[in-house]
């Protein structure tokens, strides 16, 4: 993974955060740490099936 690019995706972040602030409108992500673990799940749940090579083509599944 590159350096520079999780500093710039954190930056761009903190600008769009800060914008929605500035705009007074809701943030587009769950706005407690229970939805970011959801989310951190969600990616670590992804790598597995990535590590252990395991999973379905829906395209092949349905004939595509």
């Amino acid at each position: 993974m590159n350096l520079s690019l999780v500093v710039l995706a954190t930056i761009t972040g903190v600008l769009t955060g800060v914008a929605f602030g500035l705009l007074d409108v809701p943030i587009p992500a769950p706005p407690n740490l229970a939805g970011v673990m959801g989310i951190a799940g969600i990616l670590v749940g992804y790598r597995l099936v990535e590590y252990f090579d395991v999973g379905v083509s829906l395209h092949s599944l349905f004939g595509i």
